[in-house]
């Protein structure tokens, strides 16, 4: 007996988005970040155990919208220059109605390619290839290339393919972090002591993305009254504590 496995392939990150959107039912502009950045690391992990790759616009909006969910967990709010709360959302609604609108425009040009493709039939390629042929003087042209212009031609292509050997490529490393692992290995950690310093999460992998993957799970566990914290004097350190189930 064989199984089919149909996992769906998104033309883009925007377009993984509206369809998370649409499937929910949600108001564009009241986006539920946290549900909506779950689904979207979900799908990305389940193309990472399926052995697709991704392109790095996905990685990018990955990014972009854990730092949106840390923002709105902050208790600080941004103001503009009126005075007016600033929404960490805005800037993601305004590239989604863009794509929209983009999308649509795309959708209905190729409707008009397939109608027109429909009415107007191609004729004879083979005659219409002669008569251009003709017009244009294609052999005389030919007759007249000499060895100084093959070589002009020869460096041009020679120097266009130093540029493409040349260009700047960039890689992208994976790390080996999720938000799930990260706050049940806090949560394990206080099962055995009341509480420990953030500096030690630091020091046990210092990177700069395990560092933002571990104060992104301290938020959420605070977002979740599964812990607390204590801030010592100054801003550089705090003590992550435990909650007491009886009190």
């Amino acid at each position: 007996m064989s199984f089919e496995i149909k996992i769906p392939i998104f033309e883009g990150p925007f377009d993984l988005l509206l369809f998370f959107i649409q499937r929910d039912e949600l108001d564009i502009h009241d986006i539920p970040i946290s549900s909506i950045t779950n689904d979207f690391l979900g799908y990305m992990e389940d193309m990472e155990r399926l052995n697709i790759e991704l392109a790095s616009d996905f990685i990018v909006v990955a990014a972009t919208l854990m730092r949106i969910k840390a923002k709105m967990l902050l208790p600080r709010v941004e103001k503009d220059e009126e005075g007016n709360d600033i929404d960490p959302r805005d800037e993601l609604v305004k590239h989604l109605l863009e794509y929209m609108k983009y999308k649509s425009v795309l959708n209905t040009l190729e409707e008009w390619e397939t109608e027109m493709l429909d009415r107007e039939k191609r004729g004879n390629l083979t005659s219409e290839i002669n008569k251009i042929e003709e017009e244009i003087g294609v052999e005389t042209e030919l007759q007249n290339v000499d060895l100084f212009s093959l070589l002009r031609f020869y460096q041009g292509a020679m120097k266009r393919l130093e540029a493409e050997d040349n260009a700047p490529r960039h890689q992208v490393i994976k790390y080996p972090y999720s938000q799930e692992e990260r706050q049940s290995s806090i949560l394990k950690t206080l099962v055995d002591r009341p509480k420990f310093s953030f500096i030690e999460l630091v020091e046990a992998d210092f990177n700069n993305v395990a560092i933002v993957f571990n104060f992104l799970a301290v938020l959420e566990l605070l977002s979740q009254n599964k812990i607390t914290i204590e801030v010592h004097e100054g801003f550089n350190n705090f003590d992550i504590k435990r909650i007491d189930n009886a009190a």
